[in-house]
């Protein structure tokens, strides 16, 4: 019987993170001999983010497999019904149904202490006014974001935090790929970025197979890469 082609696994990182964020992850799936590719989330607004990932995963040869941080998780739910992707993965992520945005489904739930802990500042948008965007203050990110992560690790993620375009919040999703692609999440159990019940609902709704990591930060993948890796590799092995 022939076996299909081991899928390429995109990583894709969420808000007031960067790429690297996914290193330990990375060197997991490499020591498994899976090709990783982990791209710059512009983080400019939903339909555009979403866009510029599916372009990366179109551009690969062969299947893909999707795995989305935080907002990285609203992106890969829009850019996962391009056609050579094969799986969804949500780590501490949005689950959108389509139609819906991250401001309405985290409405449903009572709202995380991230909420009222957002710097602002606007950047530049040629031809239109500035346009705003947020980041963590930075006293507070390491018991949000990354309350897991050894202080001195914490004190670099703060300074290089992305930051959001905060219309991304309002912008609604314009497929929710979950409805025909298999997916698989992982609830970060002690999250103070997003509420763990957030997370739980999206992959539920989404017929997920489920993993709960109890006392996990959002940062789960920098502070338990091995466990991450873990369940993309279960995705990997259930599409190949």
């Amino acid at each position: 019987m022939a076996t299909k082609p081991t899928p390429t696994v995109v990583l894709v990182h969420g808000a007031f993170a960067d790429a690297g964020s996914w290193s330990g992850v990375i060197a997991e799936l490499q020591n498994h001999g899976v090709a990783v590719v982990a791209p710059s989330n512009p983080l400019r607004g939903l339909a555009s983010d979403a866009a510029y990932i599916a372009s990366v995963a179109s551009q690969i040869d062969g299947p893909v497999v999707l795995v989305g941080h935080s907002y990285g998780g609203a992106l890969i739910t829009v850019a996962g019904i391009t056609e050579n992707v094969v799986g969804l993965v949500y780590i501490a992520a949005y689950a959108l149904e389509e139609g819906e945005s991250l401001g309405e489904l985290q409405g449903r739930f009572p709202l995380s202490p991230l909420v009222s802990n957002l710097k602002q500042a606007t950047y530049p948008v040629e031809g239109a006014d500035p346009a705003v965007e947020v980041t963590i203050k930075a006293e507070a990110f390491p018991a949000i974001f990354a309350a897991d992560v050894p202080a001195a690790v914490t004190k670099v993620l703060a300074v290089t935090q992305r930051p959001l375009a905060a219309g991304a919040f309002e912008e609604t999703a314009s497929a929710a790929a979950w409805r025909t692609k298999p997916s698989w999440a992982l609830v970060a159990g002690a999250d103070q970025a997003i509420n763990p019940e957030v997370e739980r609902f999206g992959a539920t709704r989404a017929g997920a197979t489920i993993v709960e990591i109890e006392g996990a930060s959002h940062a789960i993948a920098v502070s338990q890469p091995k466990a991450v890796a873990e369940l993309i590799l279960d995705a990997v092995r259930a599409t190949s």
